[in-house]
């Protein structure tokens, strides 16, 4: 056989015929809840198909085009990414939560031919203007208008794996919008990996679906369940008393969550708490922002000592890194050591390597990162170097190979010619006692170039002063690394990953202040 042959006789690594795959074995199994509906796997594989023959029988659309999913939660969802990616199309899961200005936005740089929005997200999609979009189909009767036209019983062509798959939007709040490429390959490989990782995304296993599935992590971990023939339930949003319930009565075994859920599972009565602890769940995940010290200790101290894991990655990069049980309370304000299949390095200013504990940026090389921002050759360059990725986060390395994330590169404060990265700070702030969250940045300042400002959230009712918390950063950072003005706010503005939007705690500093 020669390799031109080898090659075509290759099975293509996709997701989608994962989930077939797993179909195969177990067809009458339920794949899917969401509320009163579900979908048994041989069920999920045939819509998947329909799917991809819909897409087939539209003249309007090629192979290659871009697709966006403009909706909330449902148990269509899954089925429209992998089919739509069997067919050929680059999927943009987009949140539901857009403005019409902001769609206008994405869909112009995706250059997106079909748009999928449910009922309510149809009229976010009505009000925007989307030149480019030749056909828009929304999920209920609609789609399944759609489907029953062009019925499908396989899957006609083998998708190259090696073709980009999803366009995963970055989450920053200024900016014009960068879509991170990421192909199949790389996305059956983070699953595969994040299964052996974790190992709780079995065909015994049981995952609780709570945030938004437009984000990379959220389906991501949707995924990695069905394509190994597992059970999952999608909630349409958040509720923490509902979610102890559902964790407890359904018996799951891991669930993921981004650091303001635990805020609010926390601020729940003891008794509920105590009435509600899940003794099923073996990994509980947390992503999409740091949780500080003292938030690890309640988690550990609540949901039990071998059930906490946490992620640091990017879009870009897929996980870079991970923390699990047996470290949370060993590695203070650690993220972890690299994730398999993952290289990484620390590099000075000058490109030249770190030494141990001191700090620069961090790269990653792995099989699971982006190939390049949609149409931005300039920002593509800059963020990849020799196979190498960079998202501008400043972190530290210790003897044992943990690492430490000090900071963003863009969020570093310059004042007097020293650098100061905020992370620190804040990991102080939150140290103390009736502090429960923190957030400092830079602001002009004329004699050292910028000044240091910082919001807190306190914990509870007692009474405490500005000075009381500089007090408290005496002796554990240098003096020029102590704001010296303290903002106190009832919360911190978050995006839906859970990130902290110091932009607009900068734009509402006058309010805060009052």
């Amino acid at each position: 056989m020669d390799l031109q042959t080898e090659q075509s006789a290759c099975q293509p690594l996709t997701v989608a015929r994962g989930i077939l795959a797993a179909a195969s074995r177990d067809p009458l199994k339920v794949a899917l809840r969401h509320g009163a509906r579900t979908r048994r796997y041989g069920e999920f594989a045939a819509r998947i198909k329909q799917v991809a023959a819909a897409v087939a029988a539209e003249s309007r659309l090629s192979s290659g085009d871009h697709a966006l999913i403009v909706a909330r939660n449902c148990i269509e969802y899954p089925e429209l990414v992998c089919g739509l990616g069997e067919a050929g199309l680059t999927v943009a899961t987009i949140t539901a939560r857009i403005a019409p200005r902001e769609l206008e936005a994405i869909c112009a740089d995706a250059d997106a031919r079909l748009l999928i929005a449910d009922s309510e997200t149809a009229k976010i999609v009505r009000a925007a203007n989307l030149p480019s979009v030749r056909r828009v189909i929304t999920v209920g009767p609609d789609y399944e208008r759609w489907l029953e036209g062009a019925r499908g019983s396989r899957l006609e062509a083998a998708v190259c794996d090696a073709k980009p798959w999803i366009i995963g939007y970055t989450s920053g709040t200024t900016g014009e919008p960068k879509g991170v490429l990421l192909s199949h390959r790389s996305r059956v490989l983070l699953v595969r990996a994040t299964a052996a990782k974790f190992g709780c995304y079995s065909e015994s296993d049981r995952y609780l679906a709570v945030t938004p599935l437009n984000h990379g992590g959220a389906l991501l971990r949707l995924m990695a369940t069905l394509f190994h023939g597992g059970y999952v339930e999608v909630q349409d949003k958040f509720d923490a008393a509902g979610l102890l319930r559902t964790l407890t009565e359904g018996r799951f075994t891991s669930t993921a969550l981004v650091p303001t859920h635990f805020h609010d599972i926390f601020a729940l009565p003891c008794e509920f708490l105590s009435a509600n602890r899940p003794m099923d769940l073996r990994v509980l995940l947390s992503h999409g922002a740091p949780l500080s010290q003292s938030m690890k200790a309640q988690i550990v101290g609540y949901f039990g000592e071998n059930v906490l894991y946490e992620t640091y990655g990017s879009t870009e990069a897929g996980i870079v890194s991970s923390i699990g049980p047996g470290d949370q309370l060993r590695k203070l304000d650690c993220v972890g050591t690299p994730f398999p299949d993952t290289d990484i390095r620390i590099l000075d200013e000058h490109g030249r390597g770190c030494s141990l504990g001191e700090a620069g940026e961090l790269f990653s090389r792995s099989p699971y990162q982006f190939d390049g921002y949609w149409n931005k050759p300039l920002e593509t360059a800059s963020a990849l170097k020799d196979g190498w990725v960079s998202v501008g986060d400043i972190a530290r390395q210790d003897d044992e190979g943990f690492l430490y994330i000090v900071g963003r590169k863009k969020d570093m404060i310059i004042s007097g010619g020293i650098n100061i990265y905020p992370r620190e700070v804040e990991d102080v702030l939150v140290s103390h006692p009736d502090v429960a969250e923190a957030a400092v940045f830079g602001v002009p300042d004329e004699k050292w170039g910028q000044r240091l400002r910082a919001v807190v959230v306190m914990s509870g009712r007692k009474s405490v002063t500005a000075n009381d918390i500089i007090s408290h950063c005496q002796g554990k950072l240098a003096s020029f690394k102590i704001p010296r003005e303290i903002a106190f706010r009832g919360s911190l503005p978050r995006n839906p990953l859970g990130k902290v939007m110091k932009d607009e705690l900068q734009a509402t500093w006058e309010e805060i202040t009052g």
